[in-house]
């Protein structure tokens, strides 16, 4: 047996030092050359507060590092509650920012909510599947994982946060096939998501995909109740997502949905396709090698809204070019990899599923977040880990970085305290 701080993954932290000198960069730029004149100033202070906040993340890393697994293995469930009463608290008493009212302020100190909790349901999550024993009914556990999720999904809804609530939700999956779940169960979950998608872009396409799975299924010799099941789902997300926007949704609600199929139509472009239509633009006119540092034309005339948080990689696009946005992938593609090598270590379920949420959390904000900045996916205001400005953000997805160190770090230590 090793000592255990000699098993410190210094890859994974020289990844995160990597990843968040990207994003001072890109915030120095987007805050300190010509766009600064065309800023408030609360906005070109966000190089300063972030650069301190990775100060504080650092400091955590150390801290996190010191603990050890039994003190996370403890708290579990009490920080669940504790991010239940917050959300609680937050959608009564809290502040609302750009229409989710997710925030609370507490002295001079703003944080929102909602990122604490992914921690605390992601701890939650870990803990139950590690009482699990061989043999035990998947399902039920199945349930009881998906109702963990769903409790804070609720809560975060209510504060109109659907952006945050549809990360949440991208995690289940993962999680469900983690707990055992065959993979065939958890396409059916995935598959009507991705139906509802497609119906929104092009309705045909939905139809083919929809039927190309069952076929798929049927060829896998799945059983009736699960082929009857897709099939209910799938041709119910294309007549729910139908439904929703001939009789349900108010006109500025369809465009926000539908406006990235076609955002420079006239009756987008100037409203609820302008972000989009600026960012690919910034990343369009950037080129292999990128217009360079402070020179980015859409970055510098402040072009790109909230070029500093949500549409971050646009200024990256724009001034280090194809180039730059490869470099940001490929170290995302390192770290996501060496966390998925780092958990196949980790044999106790309560460290290796976690590993097993972060890695779904951090690409489902990847996904969500480039897949917006270029036009594949609608606007929702996701963050892009640890390159946003955004305290609260940078300080949770540190957190869960400094706990997978932690666990693949004492690993050795799970096996004392057994389940």
């Amino acid at each position: 047996m090793r000592t255990w701080y000699r098993n410190l993954d210094y890859v994974s932290i020289l990844l995160w030092i990597a990843l968040v000198c990207v994003g001072l960069v890109a915030l120095y730029s987007s805050t300190h050359g010509q766009a600064s004149e065309y800023l408030l100033d609360s906005v070109r202070q966000n190089f300063n507060r972030q650069a301190l906040w990775v100060f504080i993340c650092a400091a955590g890393i150390c801290i996190a590092l010191l603990l050890p697994v039994r003190f996370y293995q403890n708290i579990a469930y009490p920080l669940y509650i504790l991010s239940l009463l917050l959300l609680l608290f937050a959608l009564v008493w809290g502040q609302e920012v750009n229409g989710a009212k997710s925030w609370l302020r507490i002295g001079g100190f703003q944080f929102q909510v909602s990122e604490f909790a992914k921690l605390g349901t992601l701890m939650a999550v870990s803990a139950l599947l590690s009482t699990k024993r061989p043999g035990t009914n998947e399902l039920n556990y199945a349930f009881y994982v998906t109702m963990l999720i769903m409790a804070p999904v609720v809560l975060i809804l209510l504060q109109n946060d659907a952006g945050t609530a549809l990360i949440f939700m991208s995690t289940i999956p993962f999680l469900l096939y983690w707990s055992g779940i065959s993979l065939n169960r958890v396409l059916v979950l995935i598959v009507p998501a991705l139906t509802a998608y497609l119906t929104i872009v092009y309705m045909p396409a939905a139809i083919v995909f929809s039927i190309v799975f069952i076929i798929y299924l049927v060829l896998r010799k799945s059983r009736v109740l699960v082929l009857v099941m897709s099939a209910v789902t799938n041709i119910g997300a294309i007549v729910m997502v139908k439904f929703a926007l001939e009789f349900v949704l108010k006109p500025h609600h369809i465009a926000r949905l539908v406006s990235f199929t076609n955002p420079e139509a006239p009756e987008y472009r100037y409203s609820v396709g302008f972000h989009l239509v600026q960012s690919k633009a910034a990343i369009g006119s950037g080129g292999l090698w990128g217009k360079g540092f402070l020179q980015g034309t859409q970055t510098q005339g402040a072009y790109v809204p909230e070029q500093t948080t949500d549409f971050v990689f646009s200024v990256i696009g724009e001034e280090f070019g194809f180039a730059g946005a490869i470099l940001v992938l490929v170290l995302f593609a390192f770290l996501l990899i060496r966390f998925i090598s780092m958990g196949s270590h980790i044999k106790h379920p309560f460290g290796n599923t976690f590993v097993v949420g972060v890695v779904a959390f951090y690409l489902a904000h990847i996904f969500f977040n480039i897949g917006m900045t270029t036009g594949i996916l609608p606007v929702i205001g996701i963050p892009l880990p640890f390159l946003s400005y955004g305290g609260s953000a940078l300080l949770t997805e540190t957190a869960m970085l400094a706990c997978v160190l932690n666990f693949y770090m004492r690993r050795d230590d799970f096996s004392i305290y057994g389940y």
